[in-house]
Protein backbone atom coordinates (compact mmCIF):
# COMPACT_ATOMS: atom_id res chain seq x y z
CA UNK A 1 0.00 0.00 0.00
CA UNK A 2 1.31 3.44 -0.62
CA UNK A 3 1.41 5.77 2.74
CA UNK A 4 -0.21 8.88 1.63
CA UNK A 5 -2.03 11.26 4.11
CA UNK A 6 -3.55 13.47 1.47
CA UNK A 7 -7.06 12.86 0.83
CA UNK A 8 -7.15 10.68 -2.55
CA UNK A 9 -10.45 11.35 -3.93
CA UNK A 10 -13.09 13.95 -4.55
CA UNK A 11 -15.78 12.02 -2.47
CA UNK A 12 -12.66 11.59 0.57
CA UNK A 13 -11.49 15.35 -0.35
CA UNK A 14 -14.50 16.58 0.73
CA UNK A 15 -15.38 14.78 3.75
CA UNK A 16 -11.72 15.17 4.53
CA UNK A 17 -11.29 18.90 4.14
CA UNK A 18 -14.49 20.03 5.95
CA UNK A 19 -12.57 17.45 8.76
CA UNK A 20 -9.93 19.68 8.87
CA UNK A 21 -11.35 22.39 8.77
CA UNK A 22 -13.36 21.95 11.79
CA UNK A 23 -10.18 20.83 13.49
CA UNK A 24 -8.33 23.76 12.55
CA UNK A 25 -10.84 26.39 13.33
CA UNK A 26 -10.87 24.46 16.88
CA UNK A 27 -7.16 24.41 17.82
CA UNK A 28 -5.93 26.76 20.53
CA UNK A 29 -3.96 29.34 18.76
CA UNK A 30 -0.52 31.17 20.59
CA UNK A 31 -0.54 34.85 21.13
CA UNK A 32 3.35 35.06 21.91
CA UNK A 33 5.80 36.64 19.02
CA UNK A 34 7.01 34.12 16.63
CA UNK A 35 10.80 32.91 17.46
CA UNK A 36 12.89 32.51 14.65
CA UNK A 37 14.39 29.11 14.38
CA UNK A 38 17.88 28.74 15.60
CA UNK A 39 17.65 32.14 17.73
CA UNK A 40 18.26 30.29 20.80
CA UNK A 41 20.44 27.64 19.67
CA UNK A 42 22.89 29.39 17.33
CA UNK A 43 22.55 28.90 13.49
CA UNK A 44 25.44 27.48 11.48
CA UNK A 45 27.38 30.38 10.02
CA UNK A 46 27.43 29.14 6.76
CA UNK A 47 25.84 25.89 5.01
CA UNK A 48 28.42 25.32 1.97
CA UNK A 49 27.47 23.03 -0.59
CA UNK A 50 28.68 19.64 0.02
CA UNK A 51 31.22 19.46 -2.96
CA UNK A 52 32.27 22.43 -5.33
CA UNK A 53 31.36 20.82 -8.05
CA UNK A 54 27.56 21.44 -6.76
CA UNK A 55 27.74 25.12 -5.85
CA UNK A 56 26.40 26.19 -9.01
CA UNK A 57 23.07 24.16 -8.08
CA UNK A 58 23.27 25.73 -4.48
CA UNK A 59 23.72 29.38 -5.66
CA UNK A 60 20.23 29.10 -7.64
CA UNK A 61 18.14 31.43 -7.22
CA UNK A 62 14.14 30.64 -7.87
CA UNK A 63 12.40 32.99 -10.45
CA UNK A 64 8.66 32.53 -8.60
CA UNK A 65 5.65 33.26 -11.66
CA UNK A 66 2.23 33.31 -10.72
CA UNK A 67 0.05 29.72 -11.36
CA UNK A 68 -3.03 30.10 -10.49
CA UNK A 69 -3.52 30.55 -6.88
CA UNK A 70 0.51 29.81 -6.55
CA UNK A 71 3.51 30.99 -7.47
CA UNK A 72 5.71 28.99 -8.42
CA UNK A 73 9.51 28.00 -9.87
CA UNK A 74 11.67 25.90 -11.40
CA UNK A 75 14.60 24.39 -9.62
CA UNK A 76 17.61 22.82 -11.36
CA UNK A 77 19.22 19.56 -9.99
CA UNK A 78 22.12 16.92 -10.75
CA UNK A 79 20.70 13.47 -11.77
CA UNK A 80 23.96 12.09 -9.98
CA UNK A 81 24.86 14.03 -7.14
CA UNK A 82 27.96 11.98 -6.82
CA UNK A 83 29.22 13.15 -10.31
CA UNK A 84 27.06 16.00 -11.78
CA UNK A 85 26.76 16.94 -15.43
CA UNK A 86 24.69 19.84 -16.72
CA UNK A 87 23.73 17.79 -20.01
CA UNK A 88 21.79 15.32 -17.59
CA UNK A 89 20.17 17.73 -15.03
CA UNK A 90 16.52 17.21 -13.65
CA UNK A 91 13.97 19.93 -12.79
CA UNK A 92 12.32 20.07 -9.38
CA UNK A 93 8.83 21.62 -10.12
CA UNK A 94 8.43 24.20 -6.81
CA UNK A 95 5.03 26.15 -5.56
CA UNK A 96 4.78 28.43 -2.77
CA UNK A 97 2.18 30.02 -0.68
CA UNK A 98 3.78 33.39 0.80
CA UNK A 99 3.34 33.97 4.60
CA UNK A 100 0.98 36.36 5.63
CA UNK A 101 3.09 38.57 8.08
CA UNK A 102 6.03 39.33 5.26
CA UNK A 103 7.56 41.40 7.63
CA UNK A 104 7.52 39.06 10.69
CA UNK A 105 8.63 35.85 8.55
CA UNK A 106 10.42 33.09 9.67
CA UNK A 107 11.18 31.27 6.64
CA UNK A 108 10.08 28.54 4.36
CA UNK A 109 8.33 25.64 5.63
CA UNK A 110 8.69 22.55 2.74
CA UNK A 111 6.12 19.98 3.32
CA UNK A 112 6.22 16.62 1.90
CA UNK A 113 2.57 15.15 1.98
CA UNK A 114 3.69 11.05 1.01
CA UNK A 115 3.71 8.19 -0.78
CA UNK A 116 6.18 7.69 -2.44
CA UNK A 117 4.82 9.91 -5.37
CA UNK A 118 2.50 12.18 -4.06
CA UNK A 119 2.41 15.75 -5.14
CA UNK A 120 3.67 18.28 -2.70
CA UNK A 121 2.61 20.88 -5.00
CA UNK A 122 -0.92 19.38 -4.88
CA UNK A 123 -1.08 19.32 -1.38
CA UNK A 124 -0.41 22.76 -0.84
CA UNK A 125 -2.53 24.04 -3.70
CA UNK A 126 -5.34 21.72 -1.46
CA UNK A 127 -4.32 22.43 1.81
CA UNK A 128 -3.11 25.88 1.88
CA UNK A 129 -5.47 26.85 4.95
CA UNK A 130 -5.17 23.79 6.35
CA UNK A 131 -1.64 22.91 6.24
CA UNK A 132 -0.55 24.58 10.19
CA UNK A 133 -2.30 26.49 12.33
CA UNK A 134 -3.25 29.93 12.11
CA UNK A 135 0.51 31.10 13.28
CA UNK A 136 2.26 28.40 11.24
CA UNK A 137 0.43 29.99 8.17
CA UNK A 138 1.14 33.74 9.07
CA UNK A 139 4.75 33.53 9.53
CA UNK A 140 5.96 31.02 7.04
CA UNK A 141 6.27 30.73 3.41
CA UNK A 142 4.55 27.41 2.63
CA UNK A 143 6.66 25.34 0.03
CA UNK A 144 5.48 22.48 -1.92
CA UNK A 145 7.48 20.64 -4.14
CA UNK A 146 7.35 17.26 -6.34
CA UNK A 147 10.29 14.89 -5.78
CA UNK A 148 12.66 13.63 -8.42
CA UNK A 149 10.35 11.72 -11.28
CA UNK A 150 6.96 12.43 -9.52
CA UNK A 151 4.25 14.01 -10.46
CA UNK A 152 5.25 17.07 -12.22
CA UNK A 153 9.17 16.57 -11.68
CA UNK A 154 10.29 14.73 -14.59
CA UNK A 155 8.37 11.76 -13.47
CA UNK A 156 8.94 8.04 -14.19
CA UNK A 157 6.30 6.79 -16.78
CA UNK A 158 6.98 2.50 -16.54
CA UNK A 159 3.32 1.24 -18.24
CA UNK A 160 0.79 2.58 -20.35
CA UNK A 161 -2.59 3.50 -19.03
CA UNK A 162 -4.28 -0.20 -19.82
CA UNK A 163 -0.99 -1.79 -18.94
CA UNK A 164 -1.67 -0.26 -15.39
CA UNK A 165 -5.18 -0.89 -15.37
CA UNK A 166 -3.95 -4.61 -15.75
CA UNK A 167 -1.05 -4.24 -12.79
CA UNK A 168 -4.09 -3.01 -10.79
CA UNK A 169 -6.33 -5.37 -11.25
CA UNK A 170 -4.51 -8.52 -10.81
CA UNK A 171 -5.09 -10.95 -8.17
CA UNK A 172 -2.98 -9.48 -5.26
CA UNK A 173 -3.36 -12.91 -3.12
CA UNK A 174 -2.38 -15.95 -5.61
CA UNK A 175 -3.61 -19.12 -4.17
CA UNK A 176 -1.94 -21.46 -6.49
CA UNK A 177 1.03 -21.45 -8.46
CA UNK A 178 -0.48 -20.36 -11.95
CA UNK A 179 -2.22 -17.19 -10.25
CA UNK A 180 1.97 -16.64 -8.31
CA UNK A 181 3.44 -16.72 -12.26
CA UNK A 182 0.44 -14.27 -13.27
CA UNK A 183 1.10 -11.72 -10.76
CA UNK A 184 4.81 -12.34 -11.32
CA UNK A 185 4.41 -11.35 -15.29
CA UNK A 186 2.85 -8.22 -13.68
CA UNK A 187 5.53 -7.53 -11.57
CA UNK A 188 7.93 -7.83 -13.74
CA UNK A 189 6.16 -5.66 -17.02
CA UNK A 190 5.80 -2.58 -14.05
CA UNK A 191 10.29 -3.58 -13.54
CA UNK A 192 10.84 -3.44 -16.57
CA UNK A 193 8.65 -1.04 -17.82
CA UNK A 194 10.44 1.47 -15.75
CA UNK A 195 13.99 0.73 -17.01
CA UNK A 196 12.71 0.37 -20.30
CA UNK A 197 11.75 3.86 -20.37
CA UNK A 198 13.78 5.62 -17.90
CA UNK A 199 17.10 4.00 -18.05
CA UNK A 200 19.12 7.14 -16.34
CA UNK A 201 16.50 8.70 -14.03
CA UNK A 202 15.38 4.82 -12.57
CA UNK A 203 18.79 4.68 -11.07
CA UNK A 204 18.51 7.64 -9.71
CA UNK A 205 15.45 7.75 -7.33
CA UNK A 206 16.32 6.77 -3.90
CA UNK A 207 15.20 8.71 -0.79
CA UNK A 208 19.10 9.79 -0.42
CA UNK A 209 18.93 11.34 -3.86
CA UNK A 210 15.23 13.50 -2.77
CA UNK A 211 16.92 14.19 0.18
CA UNK A 212 19.82 15.89 -1.36
CA UNK A 213 17.82 17.66 -3.89
CA UNK A 214 15.87 19.06 -0.76
CA UNK A 215 19.03 20.64 0.35
CA UNK A 216 19.22 22.50 -2.91
CA UNK A 217 16.09 23.65 -2.57
CA UNK A 218 16.21 24.68 1.28
CA UNK A 219 19.21 26.76 -0.09
CA UNK A 220 17.53 28.33 -2.82
CA UNK A 221 14.42 29.72 -0.65
CA UNK A 222 17.02 31.23 1.53
CA UNK A 223 17.45 29.17 4.71
CA UNK A 224 20.15 28.73 6.40
CA UNK A 225 18.59 25.41 8.16
CA UNK A 226 15.37 23.43 6.77
CA UNK A 227 12.06 23.82 8.48
CA UNK A 228 10.08 20.63 7.18
CA UNK A 229 7.02 18.95 7.54
CA UNK A 230 6.75 15.21 6.23
CA UNK A 231 3.65 12.88 6.43
CA UNK A 232 3.70 9.22 5.83
CA UNK A 233 6.58 8.34 3.15
CA UNK A 234 7.42 12.00 3.67
CA UNK A 235 8.81 11.14 7.24
CA UNK A 236 11.53 8.64 5.74
CA UNK A 237 12.62 11.46 3.36
CA UNK A 238 12.49 14.12 6.71
CA UNK A 239 14.85 11.69 8.59
CA UNK A 240 17.18 10.97 5.57
CA UNK A 241 17.74 14.58 5.11
CA UNK A 242 18.25 14.84 8.77
CA UNK A 243 20.71 12.01 8.68
CA UNK A 244 22.49 13.48 5.69
CA UNK A 245 22.85 17.13 6.97
CA UNK A 246 22.17 17.05 10.51
CA UNK A 247 23.43 20.89 11.51
CA UNK A 248 20.95 22.24 8.57
CA UNK A 249 18.01 20.50 10.40
CA UNK A 250 15.72 23.65 11.66
CA UNK A 251 12.05 22.59 12.89
CA UNK A 252 10.96 19.49 11.44
CA UNK A 253 8.14 17.80 11.98
CA UNK A 254 7.65 13.83 11.17
CA UNK A 255 4.25 12.52 11.15
CA UNK A 256 3.13 9.02 10.54
CA UNK A 257 6.29 7.63 10.51
CA UNK A 258 8.25 5.44 8.29
CA UNK A 259 11.34 4.15 10.08
CA UNK A 260 14.36 4.60 6.99
CA UNK A 261 15.98 0.95 8.71
CA UNK A 262 12.39 -0.78 7.93
CA UNK A 263 12.99 -3.75 5.43
CA UNK A 264 10.38 -4.62 2.86
CA UNK A 265 9.69 -7.57 4.86
CA UNK A 266 8.84 -5.51 8.04
CA UNK A 267 7.40 -2.81 6.08
CA UNK A 268 4.60 -4.98 5.10
CA UNK A 269 4.22 -6.62 7.94
CA UNK A 270 4.04 -3.65 9.75
CA UNK A 271 1.67 -2.03 7.26
CA UNK A 272 -0.92 -5.48 7.36
CA UNK A 273 -0.78 -5.14 10.80
CA UNK A 274 -2.00 -1.66 10.89
CA UNK A 275 -4.66 -2.10 7.81
CA UNK A 276 -6.15 -4.90 10.54
CA UNK A 277 -6.18 -2.83 13.38
CA UNK A 278 -7.82 0.30 11.01
CA UNK A 279 -10.28 -2.73 9.57
CA UNK A 280 -11.13 -3.70 12.85
CA UNK A 281 -12.20 -0.18 14.00
CA UNK A 282 -13.92 0.47 10.85
CA UNK A 283 -16.15 -2.86 11.59
CA UNK A 284 -16.86 -1.97 15.11
CA UNK A 285 -18.05 1.71 13.83
CA UNK A 286 -20.24 0.15 11.29
CA UNK A 287 -22.04 -2.79 13.40
CA UNK A 288 -23.58 0.54 15.24
CA UNK A 289 -26.00 0.85 11.96
CA UNK A 290 -26.95 -0.77 9.21
CA UNK A 291 -23.57 -2.68 8.46
CA UNK A 292 -23.62 -4.44 5.22
CA UNK A 293 -20.88 -6.65 6.17
CA UNK A 294 -22.55 -8.63 9.67
CA UNK A 295 -24.59 -7.37 12.82
CA UNK A 296 -21.24 -7.88 15.22
CA UNK A 297 -17.49 -7.08 14.84
CA UNK A 298 -16.96 -10.54 14.58
CA UNK A 299 -19.34 -11.52 11.90
CA UNK A 300 -18.47 -8.35 9.77
CA UNK A 301 -14.70 -8.72 10.05
CA UNK A 302 -15.38 -12.65 8.27
CA UNK A 303 -18.02 -10.36 6.22
CA UNK A 304 -15.70 -8.67 4.65
CA UNK A 305 -12.67 -11.32 4.26
CA UNK A 306 -15.61 -13.93 2.45
CA UNK A 307 -16.31 -10.16 0.37
CA UNK A 308 -12.80 -10.32 -1.25
CA UNK A 309 -13.02 -13.90 -1.76
CA UNK A 310 -16.45 -13.58 -3.90
CA UNK A 311 -15.19 -11.01 -5.83
CA UNK A 312 -11.97 -12.59 -6.71
CA UNK A 313 -14.43 -15.72 -8.00
CA UNK A 314 -16.73 -13.15 -9.72
CA UNK A 315 -15.48 -9.79 -10.29
CA UNK A 316 -18.80 -7.31 -10.43
CA UNK A 317 -19.72 -5.15 -13.32
CA UNK A 318 -18.29 -1.40 -12.68
CA UNK A 319 -20.15 0.46 -15.26
CA UNK A 320 -17.00 1.96 -16.31
CA UNK A 321 -15.87 0.45 -20.02
CA UNK A 322 -12.05 0.63 -19.55
CA UNK A 323 -12.28 -1.54 -16.21
CA UNK A 324 -15.57 -3.10 -16.43
CA UNK A 325 -14.85 -5.37 -13.80
CA UNK A 326 -14.13 -5.24 -10.14
CA UNK A 327 -11.46 -7.15 -9.35
CA UNK A 328 -10.45 -8.33 -6.16
CA UNK A 329 -7.25 -6.05 -7.05
CA UNK A 330 -9.39 -2.88 -7.43
CA UNK A 331 -11.92 -3.80 -4.33
CA UNK A 332 -8.77 -4.10 -1.80
CA UNK A 333 -7.73 -0.53 -3.17
CA UNK A 334 -11.15 0.81 -2.69
CA UNK A 335 -11.57 -0.48 0.78
CA UNK A 336 -7.88 0.90 1.81
CA UNK A 337 -8.48 3.97 0.66
CA UNK A 338 -11.02 4.62 3.18
CA UNK A 339 -9.52 3.05 6.17
CA UNK A 340 -6.79 6.22 6.14
CA UNK A 341 -9.41 8.68 7.73
CA UNK A 342 -12.39 7.94 9.70
CA UNK A 343 -14.52 10.72 8.23
CA UNK A 344 -14.41 8.12 5.02
CA UNK A 345 -16.05 5.28 6.98
CA UNK A 346 -19.67 6.05 5.96
CA UNK A 347 -18.62 6.56 2.00
CA UNK A 348 -17.27 2.93 2.52
CA UNK A 349 -20.32 1.64 3.91
CA UNK A 350 -22.61 2.45 1.41
CA UNK A 351 -20.16 1.69 -1.23
CA UNK A 352 -20.13 -2.41 0.07
CA UNK A 353 -23.85 -2.03 0.39
CA UNK A 354 -23.99 -1.26 -3.19
CA UNK A 355 -20.96 -3.98 -3.48
CA UNK A 356 -22.87 -6.73 -1.60
CA UNK A 357 -26.31 -6.17 -4.63
CA UNK A 358 -24.15 -6.79 -7.33
CA UNK A 359 -22.90 -3.06 -8.07
CA UNK A 360 -19.05 -2.54 -8.11
CA UNK A 361 -19.58 1.05 -9.59
CA UNK A 362 -18.59 3.43 -5.88
CA UNK A 363 -15.69 0.38 -4.88
CA UNK A 364 -14.42 0.84 -7.94
CA UNK A 365 -14.78 4.73 -7.54
CA UNK A 366 -12.57 4.34 -4.18
CA UNK A 367 -9.93 2.57 -6.07
CA UNK A 368 -9.80 5.49 -8.80
CA UNK A 369 -9.67 7.42 -5.95
CA UNK A 370 -6.59 5.57 -4.73
CA UNK A 371 -4.41 5.38 -7.93
CA UNK A 372 -5.36 9.05 -8.98
CA UNK A 373 -7.15 7.10 -12.20
CA UNK A 374 -9.95 9.35 -13.38
CA UNK A 375 -13.18 7.22 -13.53
CA UNK A 376 -13.55 6.00 -17.42
CA UNK A 377 -9.28 5.76 -17.79
CA UNK A 378 -6.49 7.42 -17.62
CA UNK A 379 -3.82 8.73 -14.43
CA UNK A 380 -3.89 12.36 -13.11
CA UNK A 381 -0.21 11.83 -11.70
CA UNK A 382 2.74 8.54 -11.52
CA UNK A 383 1.90 8.21 -8.25
CA UNK A 384 1.36 3.93 -8.65
CA UNK A 385 4.47 3.91 -10.82
CA UNK A 386 6.51 6.34 -8.94
CA UNK A 387 6.23 4.30 -5.37
CA UNK A 388 7.74 1.27 -6.82
CA UNK A 389 10.86 3.48 -8.64
CA UNK A 390 11.43 4.59 -5.15
CA UNK A 391 10.72 1.92 -2.47
CA UNK A 392 12.28 -1.00 -4.66
CA UNK A 393 15.47 1.20 -4.63
CA UNK A 394 15.72 1.47 -0.96
CA UNK A 395 14.06 -1.54 0.20
CA UNK A 396 14.80 -4.13 -2.35
CA UNK A 397 13.36 -7.93 -1.72
CA UNK A 398 13.97 -11.63 -2.83
CA UNK A 399 13.43 -13.03 -6.59
CA UNK A 400 11.88 -15.66 -5.36
CA UNK A 401 8.55 -16.26 -4.97
CA UNK A 402 8.60 -18.87 -1.91
CA UNK A 403 9.88 -16.04 0.30
CA UNK A 404 6.41 -14.32 -1.05
CA UNK A 405 4.38 -17.32 -0.07
CA UNK A 406 6.46 -17.27 3.32
CA UNK A 407 5.58 -14.12 3.96
CA UNK A 408 2.26 -14.33 3.04
CA UNK A 409 1.44 -17.42 6.31
CA UNK A 410 3.63 -15.04 8.21
CA UNK A 411 1.93 -11.66 7.58
CA UNK A 412 -1.81 -13.66 7.63
CA UNK A 413 -1.25 -15.24 10.87
CA UNK A 414 -1.17 -11.24 12.46
CA UNK A 415 -3.78 -9.65 9.68
CA UNK A 416 -6.00 -12.05 8.21
CA UNK A 417 -7.25 -10.09 6.18
CA UNK A 418 -4.36 -8.06 4.95
CA UNK A 419 -1.70 -10.37 5.41
CA UNK A 420 -1.52 -12.26 2.14
CA UNK A 421 -1.89 -8.85 0.30
CA UNK A 422 0.61 -6.99 1.56
CA UNK A 423 3.37 -10.11 1.33
CA UNK A 424 2.91 -9.97 -2.35
CA UNK A 425 2.76 -6.24 -2.97
CA UNK A 426 6.73 -6.08 -2.82
CA UNK A 427 6.67 -8.53 -5.49
CA UNK A 428 8.01 -6.14 -7.96
CA UNK A 429 10.93 -5.02 -5.88
CA UNK A 430 11.99 -8.54 -6.00
CA UNK A 431 12.48 -8.28 -9.67
CA UNK A 432 13.77 -4.37 -9.86
CA UNK A 433 16.36 -3.91 -12.20
CA UNK A 434 18.60 -1.52 -10.30
CA UNK A 435 19.65 -1.71 -6.48
CA UNK A 436 20.92 1.22 -4.11
CA UNK A 437 23.95 0.69 -2.78
CA UNK A 438 22.48 1.76 0.73
CA UNK A 439 19.56 0.07 1.52
CA UNK A 440 17.79 0.13 4.83
CA UNK A 441 19.58 1.87 7.83
CA UNK A 442 19.19 2.95 10.83
CA UNK A 443 19.08 7.35 11.19
CA UNK A 444 20.82 9.07 14.18
CA UNK A 445 21.31 12.41 13.21
CA UNK A 446 23.71 13.11 15.31
CA UNK A 447 24.22 17.04 16.21
CA UNK A 448 20.58 18.09 15.10
CA UNK A 449 18.03 20.38 16.60
CA UNK A 450 15.16 18.28 18.11
CA UNK A 451 12.95 16.38 15.87
CA UNK A 452 9.41 16.86 16.55
CA UNK A 453 7.99 12.54 16.14
CA UNK A 454 4.60 12.39 16.12
CA UNK A 455 2.09 8.65 15.95
CA UNK A 456 -1.09 7.97 16.00
CA UNK A 457 -2.17 4.36 17.43
CA UNK A 458 -4.99 3.26 14.82
CA UNK A 459 -2.87 4.47 11.78
CA UNK A 460 -3.41 2.04 9.11
CA UNK A 461 -0.44 2.64 6.79
CA UNK A 462 1.94 3.93 9.26
CA UNK A 463 2.02 1.90 12.88
CA UNK A 464 2.39 3.48 15.51
CA UNK A 465 5.62 1.40 16.75
CA UNK A 466 7.52 3.03 14.36
CA UNK A 467 7.17 6.72 15.31
CA UNK A 468 8.45 5.12 18.80
CA UNK A 469 11.09 3.31 16.91
CA UNK A 470 12.46 6.42 14.72
CA UNK A 471 12.38 8.71 17.90
CA UNK A 472 14.61 5.67 19.79
CA UNK A 473 17.10 6.23 16.99
CA UNK A 474 17.15 9.86 16.23
CA UNK A 475 19.92 11.42 18.95
CA UNK A 476 17.96 14.73 19.88
CA UNK A 477 14.06 13.83 19.39
CA UNK A 478 10.68 13.79 21.26
CA UNK A 479 7.57 12.18 20.69
CA UNK A 480 4.19 13.09 20.63
CA UNK A 481 1.34 10.55 20.33
CA UNK A 482 -2.42 10.83 19.32
CA UNK A 483 -4.17 8.11 20.75
CA UNK A 484 -7.16 7.98 18.02
CA UNK A 485 -7.76 6.67 13.85
CA UNK A 486 -6.51 7.74 10.68
CA UNK A 487 -3.36 7.98 8.98
CA UNK A 488 -0.92 10.88 10.42
CA UNK A 489 -2.26 13.25 13.16
CA UNK A 490 -0.92 16.91 12.26
CA UNK A 491 -3.96 19.09 11.51
CA UNK A 492 -6.59 16.21 11.47
CA UNK A 493 -6.70 15.02 15.20
CA UNK A 494 -7.28 17.07 18.15
CA UNK A 495 -5.96 20.66 19.56
CA UNK A 496 -3.74 19.01 21.70
CA UNK A 497 -1.22 17.38 18.71
CA UNK A 498 -2.12 21.23 16.78
CA UNK A 499 -1.05 23.09 19.41
CA UNK A 500 1.99 21.46 20.41
CA UNK A 501 3.25 21.73 16.91
CA UNK A 502 2.33 24.65 15.74
CA UNK A 503 3.94 26.11 19.04
CA UNK A 504 7.00 24.22 18.10
CA UNK A 505 6.71 26.09 14.83
CA UNK A 506 6.23 29.41 15.75
CA UNK A 507 8.31 29.65 19.36
CA UNK A 508 10.17 26.89 18.61
CA UNK A 509 8.96 25.49 22.26
CA UNK A 510 9.74 21.74 21.76
CA UNK A 511 6.93 19.57 22.92
CA UNK A 512 7.71 17.45 26.18
CA UNK A 513 8.70 14.16 25.11
CA UNK A 514 6.02 11.65 25.72
CA UNK A 515 3.54 13.93 24.87
CA UNK A 516 -0.43 11.90 24.60
CA UNK A 517 -2.73 13.29 22.74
Amino acid sequence: MTTRPAAISRALTAAAATLALVLSAAACTTTEAPVAPGARTGVPAATAPPTAALAPYYAQKLDWKRCGTLECADLRVPLDHAAPDPAKDLTIKVARVKARDQAKRLGSLLVNPGGPGASGIDYVRGGAETIGGPGVRRYYDLVGFDPRGVASSDPIDCLDDKALDRFLAADPTPDDASEEQALLTQAKAMADGCEASNPDLVKHLSTADAARDMDILRAAVGDTQLNYLGKSYGTFLGATYADLFPKRVGRVVLDGVVPPDLTSAELGEGQARGFQIATQAYVEDCVTEDCPLGSTPETALKGLDDFFTQVDRNPLPTGDPSAPLLTEGWARLGVAVALYDQGSWGILTDALKEAKAGNGSSLMQLADAYADRRPGGGYDGNLMESIFAVNCLDRPDSPDLSAYETYAKDFSAKAPTWGANLAWGALPCGVWPVKSAVGPHKIHAAGSEPIVVVGTTRDPATIYEWSKRLRDQLDNAVLVSFDGDGHTAYGRSNTCVDSAIDAFYVQGRVPKDGLKC
